[in-house]
């Protein structure tokens, strides 16, 4: 049970470590239409778009990375953790507003998300990063 548990652990992490790479690398490649995402929001002035636009990817990607390799796995999965929590609170702010936008978490351009699709997602990502978390040692 426990040979289960640890592989269910390193399944996971790794899974989730790769889904922040490619929101992070998807990002990276094009920092100004992130920064369209980032103002769709409308929370930040127009500086403050480009900010997130060019930070957010990196730590994505560097807790991606972490959650891959394992190296600082529960360190990444708590940063990764938090990370869905304010996604969250930012869309369900969304939906409050009466916002209809992408949250441009996987693509720019094409087809909108729902938020409520994203919502769940990141609560999927939520649960994915708390269980990493508690099962990982450092």
């Amino acid at each position: 049970m426990d040979a289960v548990k640890r592989h269910l652990t390193a399944l996971l992490r790794v899974a989730l470590g790769v889904v922040f790479l490619y929101a992070a690398v998807i990002k990276i490649a094009n920092p100004p239409a992130f920064a369209g995402n980032v103002a769709a929001y409308q929370l930040l002035p127009y500086a403050g778009n480009y900010l997130v636009a060019a930070i957010l990817p990196w730590i994505e990607a560097i807790c991606g990375l972490l959650l891959v390799t394992g190296w600082r796995a529960r360190s990444a999965a708590a940063l990764v953790a938090v990370m869905n929590i304010l996604f969250i609170v930012l869309l369900i702010s969304t939906v409050a507003r009466g916002l209809d936008i992408d949250c441009g978490c996987f693509r720019q351009g094409g087809e909108k998300t729902s938020a409520w699709t994203a919502i769940f997602r990141d609560i999927m990502l939520l649960v994915a990063a708390v269980f990493v978390f508690r099962k990982t040692k450092q």
